[in-house]
């Protein structure tokens, strides 16, 4: 394990921290959501993940919550806020239409970088929270498309 991923992973306010909804606007979703996205980059840094690129949005309307190298991997992220009392898994708002603006976000990202002979895939990490308690964190791998090391469109 690295020396930034120690350290990220022994420090970091948002994955050693309790949850405190007050911290943000009362019943703010959006609030919870970038919680959320900064709870799944540090946990990414302390497993020697390198983040590229938070919120990106590409020209033709594609966006990805993170952007980041895993070893020779990489990986464009979605990540899913949810309360620990939700109903529904993070896992279940991945639709098709979220996975189309993904995929069009990946597609940028992978003309801007000028080649796809790389090994990429699409991951979602789900953050669950509740008031008072750390953040757990749960990512699945490759969830939808195939891994990848082709020229071809996503």
């Amino acid at each position: 394990m690295g020396l930034v991923a120690i350290i990220v992973g022994r420090f970091s306010r948002y994955l050693n921290s309790a949850y405190r909804s007050s911290n943000g606007p009362s019943g703010a979703r959006k609030w919870t959501g970038d919680y959320g996205e900064k709870v799944a980059v540090d946990w990414l840094r302390a497993r020697n993940c390198k983040i590229l690129a938070t919120n990106f949005k590409g020209r033709r309307g594609g966006e990805v919550d993170i952007v980041a190298r895993e070893g020779p991997w990489l990986l464009f992220v979605e990540v899913k806020t949810r309360k620990k009392d939700s109903k529904f898994r993070g896992l279940a708002a991945v639709n098709e239409k979220k996975r189309s603006l993904i995929r069009r976000g990946a597609n940028e990202w992978l003309k801007r970088l000028g080649r796809r002979d790389l090994p990429w895939r699409f991951d979602v990490i789900e953050v669950e929270v509740e008031e008072g308690e750390k953040p757990e964190v749960r990512r699945i791998e490759n969830v939808f498309g195939m891994k990848s090391t082709s020229r071809r469109r996503i």
